[in-house]
């Protein structure tokens, strides 16, 4: 199916054009609630700096060489149909197709009630080491490649312990003007291509164009912000909650106010995800210092959806979008990032 291209908060407001985040196959079923926690929300002033630990840590990595990570996933639930088997009986000899029972945990298809925000169930510290970062798509690709199992390691045991379902995603690094991926065909001399999650074949797109390193410089907090985010749909995906979304919003109507209200939650979420990885990562210390984790909570509050009054309001405005990525690296709580339980005003 053709990909819907969405302006992405991952723009910061002195630049010029779009950024794009797909993440098909969401997830809602929105309801308005109360949620205390929500509290903390706010412009991220005066806020304690402190940091949740889950609680959960893997054995050291300190052995090991960077770049390095702690943990790898569990084996990916898949779904098969034997092939047809034959079988001797008595009196006859007949044909049978039969069909296994899938084993294991499956996603759930739910928002709120979502087993994924059930209990105290946050991040496992990770300890990740990277290499250096330069701008360019060579060592870029280095940089998210060594990425890529620290964010497994953190998230994996998440799922695991909700009894949901984990797949390790694929990394994809687009060049060109134009490539094709799972949710279609993005063209570049259109319009601005950023990084994306596509559920139809699990992989996160990383294109080098798109992440606006005349700008962000050598802050490696920025780049790790936004790939964390795109992970963060990718747990959304495996718990079941990406495609319930996906679906309230559609029978809504996408371009409806109450359609993209529930698009702002399921992004948003993304954003307290992308805040609980940090957490893990900081817990681990190694390449994730203080300098990073400042530079990731200020990047938060310079993108949103006032960034470009023109656009569908379908992320979140700049004081949201930042707080929710606060929010998920202080407390590193699933249940703290249920956003579809959230107040309006927080996720507007």
């Amino acid at each position: 199916m053709a990909p819907a291209w969405h302006v992405d908060p991952y723009r910061r407001k002195s630049s010029t054009g779009k950024i794009v985040t797909i993440s098909l196959v969401s997830v809602l079923v929105v309801v308005g609630g109360l949620i205390g926690v929500l509290a903390v929300l706010g412009d991220g002033k005066n806020k304690s700096s402190s940091v949740a630990d889950s609680g959960y840590d893997y054995p050291s990595s300190s052995s090991t060489t960077s770049p390095s990570y702690t943990e790898t996933a569990s084996a990916t639930t898949r779904q098969t149909s034997s092939a047809p088997t034959t079988r001797s009986t008595p009196t006859s000899t007949r044909t049978t197709t039969t069909t296994s029972t899938p084993s294991g945990p499956k996603p759930v298809l739910k928002t709120k009630d979502n087993p994924l925000f059930a209990g105290e169930n946050g991040t496992n510290t990770v300890t990740c080491n990277l290499p250096q970062w330069r701008s360019t798509p060579q060592a870029a690709e280095a940089f998210f490649t060594a990425a890529m199992p620290c964010m497994e390691a953190a998230w994996a045991p998440v799922l695991q312990r909700a009894n949901l379902p984990f797949t390790r995603p694929k990394i994809v690094f687009p060049s060109g003007k134009r490539w094709e991926s799972g949710c279609g065909v993005a063209d570049s001399t259109k319009e601005d291509v950023a990084a994306f999650y596509c559920s139809p074949d699990v992989t996160i797109y990383m294109p080098f164009e798109g992440l606006q390193t005349g700008v962000n410089g050598n802050r490696i907090g920025n780049y790790l912000a936004l790939f964390a985010h795109e992970y963060g749909h990718h747990v959304q995906a495996m718990s079941g909650s990406l495609k319930a979304a996906h679906n309230e919003s559609y029978e809504l109507g996408p371009d409806t106010a109450a359609g993209l209200e529930v698009q702002r939650r399921k992004e948003l979420q993304a954003q307290c995800f992308g805040g609980m990885w940090f957490a893990a990562a900081w817990n681990g210390k190694g390449s994730i210092t203080d300098a990073v984790v400042r530079d990731m909570l200020a990047d938060g509050y310079t993108r949103g959806d006032d960034n470009n009054p023109k656009a569908p309001r379908n992320h979140g405005k700049r004081a949201n979008y930042g707080a929710w990525q606060r929010h998920g690296y202080e407390k590193n709580r699933t249940y703290q990032c249920n956003t579809y339980l959230a107040p309006a005003n927080s996720v507007s």
